[in-house]
This record gives structure tokens, C-alpha cells and sequence, in this order.
């Protein structure tokens, strides 16, 4: 496979960010992670998009400019894409940082682009089984830290919620709340509950990452007629909810059995959740659970 490093094609090992760069000393580093279905990036403009917006907040902009990234990412895409096995997929990841920490006016912002086979085995169990969840200690970055909107790898914050879910049970990610003990996100991933009475309930768009899947998510429900609500939730209405998912680039939509041990529903994946993993499958061309557990595998 083939990667870009700062308007260069490299091989995947001579990426590097040395160790005085930005994004390394202080995690000023902002990144899209996008996937292929059939070897076609999905939703690659509106990645694109977040990325320029993002990229706005920092005051970064990338010296190749962002239509020569966006192309460039295609041309990774196809390329690395015709190597994998028929069937299969790629993780893409594009990534930009200020460059060097030196405030040198000749230095310049650092781009990447580069890609793997989709890591199925991660999540194609929990198609099924589910991602349970718990609520932690560890709270979401207030917006006077930084926007909601912006998308970075600083993500301490993550691992720190993601340590402490695990430690209450075993495989839980965790929910993180606001200031105000308000459901947010959970770690790297978009919440979405589902409500008979109301439909599928999503925190206000202003105090969440405006996540491309769960975008996709809405746009397929207003297809099914289902309706969506944007409001805040709390902690006692996620536990009775009716269904509740994680929705997010790479496996797009799954299915929480449970949140802080209490079972929703019969702890199984709902029918509202068929619907749409299924209409989700309709979308791109492909079962997407089905191609999980088939490539979940590969090279054993």
C-alpha cells in the first residue's frame, strides 16, 4: 500500500511526526476518518467539509489545499482499494497538524493521508451481541475549551472514559456527560436513543460533534419515517429507552443491550435498529453485517 505525507507518495512506514511537531507536543492535530463500501469513499465531501471547518477553528490551512487533499485521498483510496481481496474495504485517515512547534515563518502545517483494511473483528460480534455502556466520571470538554464541532485527536478525555467504563464491566465503553450531567457522546462514536412515543432522540446538534453517520442515520429515518428529536438527555432516560445505538464511520450503526447493567428491552437488537441497519445496507450496496463477519478473518 501507498500513503501521502506532505504532498509526497511514501510507503505506510515512512510516515512519521517528529517529535517537535505540534500535533505530537500538544495534540493540535485535526483528522477525518472515512471508509469505502465497495472501494467508493462514503460521504467524502461532507468530510471534507468538517475537515475545512475544522481546519477554520485552528487557523491551519494545509499548503497543497484542501481540493488537491481531497483528490489526493481518492487516488490513495483506488490505488490501496485494488490491492485488498474482492469484497473488502478500507479505513481512511487524513490528518493535519500545524507543523513544527517553532514558530518559524517558513515552517509549514504537516498533511497525511493513509489507510488499512477495515478492522472488522473490532466490532463485527456486536452487530449481535451489542456495545453495552456506562456512564463515567470523566466528563465531555466544555465548549469554552473548544467547539463541540471541532473534530481532533485530543482525546484524553476518551481514554480516560473508556479506562473507567471498562473497569465497571468488562468491554463497556462509556457514555460522557456535560457540566450540566447531560448525555453528550460516547467515546468516539455519535448516541442515539429510540423512544416509541418520540422516535430517535439525539442531544442538540450545538453540544454535539456533527458526526457524517449519525447524519446518514437521520436522513434514513426520515426515509422510514421515523421521526427525530433533538434534545437533551439524561442519564434516567437513557436507561429507559427503548433501543439505543452507537453510530460512527467505520462499523455505522450499533446496537447497546445495556447501559450502566440495566438491560434495555430484551437486551437484543430492536426492530427499529433492523429497519435501519438494513436500510443502511440498501444505501451503500452491501449487507454490512454480513460483510463484517466475512472479512472479520482475513488472512487466517
Amino acid at each position: 500500500m501507498i500513503a501521502y505525507l506532505n504532498g509526497r507518495w511514501v510507503a505506510p512506514h515512512e510516515i512519521n511526526v517528529p517529535v517537535n511537531d505540534t500535533g505530537f507536543l500538544l495534540g493540535v492535530t485535526v483528522a477525518e476518518r472515512l471508509r469505502t463500501f465497495g472501494g467508493e469513499l462514503f460521504s467524502l465531501d461532507e468530510h471534507f467539509e468538517r475537515l475545512a471547518r475544522s481546519l477554520a477553528i485552528v487557523g491551519v490551512e494545509p499548503p497543497e489545499g484542501l481540493a488537491n487533499l481531497q483528490q489526493a485521498t481518492i487516488e490513495l483510496t483506488a490505488r490501496n482499494h485494488a490491492l485488498l481481496s474482492p469484497g473488502d474495504d478500507l479505513g481512511v485517515t487524513v490528518f493535519v497538524t500545524p507543523g513544527p512547534y517553532d514558530h518559524k515563518p517558513e515552517s509549514k502545517p504537516r498533511t497525511c493521508i493513509h489507510s488499512s483494511p477495515l478492522p472488522f473483528a473490532d466490532w463485527a460480534g456486536l452487530y449481535a451481541a451489542g456495545q453495552p455502556l456506562r456512564t463515567v466520571a470523566t466528563q465531555q470538554i466544555p465548549a469554552a475549551c473548544w467547539p463541540p464541532e471541532l473534530k481532533c485527536r485530543s482525546r484524553m478525555h476518551y481514554y480516560l472514559a473508556d479506562h473507567e467504563a471498562a473497569a465497571m464491566e468488562r468491554g463497556a465503553r462509556a457514555v460522557l456527560l456535560d457540566q450540566n450531567a447531560l448525555a453528550t457522546e460516547a467515546s468516539t462514536a455519535n448516541l442515539v436513543a429510540y423512544r416509541t412515543e418520540e422516535g430517535l432522540i439525539s442531544p442538540p446538534t450545538e453540544k454535539i460533534l456533527p458526526g457524517i453517520s449519525v447524519k446518514t442515520l437521520f436522513d434514513l429515518a426520515a426515509e422510514l419515517d421515523i421521526r427525530v428529536v433533538h434534545r437533551d438527555l439524561t442519564v434516567a432516560d437513557l436507561e429507559t429507552s427503548d433501543e439505543l445505538y452507537l453510530t460512527s464511520t467505520s462499523p455505522c450503526l450499533l446496537p447497546v443491550p445495556r447501559i450502566n447493567g440495566r438491560q434495555l428491552g430484551d437486551g437484543q437488537p430492536g426492530p427499529v435498529y433492523q429497519r435501519l441497519i438494513s436500510a443502511w445496507s440498501a444505501k451503500v450496496g452491501l449487507n454490512i453485517v454480513e460483510q463484517a463477519q466475512q472479512y472479520q478473518r482475513r488472512g487466517e
